[in-house]
């Protein structure tokens, strides 16, 4: 990957791709005359960062566009933030002022969510493991212009972290967060989602382990959630019930925690 800018850009613009590349650890190239796939061939690489004035794009010959977007995280804030139910956050719980850590970040969608229902005094912790991915919701979520000043605000408030979940949750006192969130990649795609093609090329795809499970009962005072497919084994394997049955491909699992549960499943 190299790190490159808009066309024409202004100082301030190239300063930004420099000090991205330089936190990748990755080649800045000046943009000048050259086309991205000019720049993409020249120097060998699978894709190419490149900073606008308004947002990153990661842009690769082999797939669509990445980019921050809130897309049906949008879509399910308004409809939290005009009273309507999510079944996330009917699943897990969450509510005014809690602590939520959101160990499979991705492009932040269920993060966005999750800090519409927290609130102004509840706090989001996205990790995440790939670079890129944490890049591009770092520098969208400061950036987001959603319309709606509460979604943007929510944006604002979610505190995104590089790294691996296991290792952050193995770091984590007991009982420190309210809510703990797994999102792997689903073990079958979900047909219908175009926006989750360009995406799982840059997702790790390790299973969910049984560790990461027990160190998030630990570390959970309310609950620990599991999304993936409806019907999924996964559920069952890693100790989670699932939770009301929707029509909906995407399910969740719940575990309930109480004083009993620490050292779980």
């Amino acid at each position: 990957m190299v790190v490159t800018t808009a066309e024409a850009p202004d100082a301030g613009l190239r300063e930004t791709a420099a000090r991205l590349a330089r936190e990748l650890g990755v080649p800045y190239v000046p943009r000048r005359r050259y086309t991205l796939r000019q720049i993409e061939r020249q120097h060998g690489s699978d894709g190419v960062l490149v900073a606008y004035s308004d947002q990153l794009k990661y842009i690769s010959d082999n797939s669509p566009p990445l980019f921050f977007h809130p897309s049906m995280g949008l879509i399910r804030a308004k409809r939290l933030l005009s009273g309507g139910s999510d079944a996330m956050i009917a699943a897990s719980g969450a509510g005014p002022g809690d602590v939520v850590l959101d160990c499979t970040a991705g492009l932040a969608s269920d993060a966005i969510v999750f800090s519409c229902a927290a609130g102004e005094k509840g706090r989001v912790i996205a990790v995440e493991a790939s670079p890129l991915l944490y890049v591009l919701i770092r520098e969208g979520l400061t950036r987001a212009d959603t319309g709606l000043p509460e979604a943007d605000a929510a944006c604002r408030r979610i505190e995104v972290r590089l790294g691996d979940h296991g290792e952050v949750l193995r770091g984590m006192p007991d009982r420190s967060v309210d809510i703990v969130y797994f999102d792997p990649m689903f073990d079958r795609a979900v047909a219908s989602s175009s926006s989750m093609r360009p995406l799982r090329a840059h997702v790790r795809h390790d299973p969910l382990t049984e560790e990461a499970v027990r160190q998030a009962v630990r570390v959970a005072r309310k609950s620990v959630v599991l999304k993936n497919n409806s019907g999924s084994a996964e559920f069952a394997r890693l100790g989670f019930t699932p939770a009301r049955h929707s029509a909906s491909a995407v399910a969740y699992g719940v575990i309930r925690i109480d004083e009993g549960d620490i050292g779980r499943p």
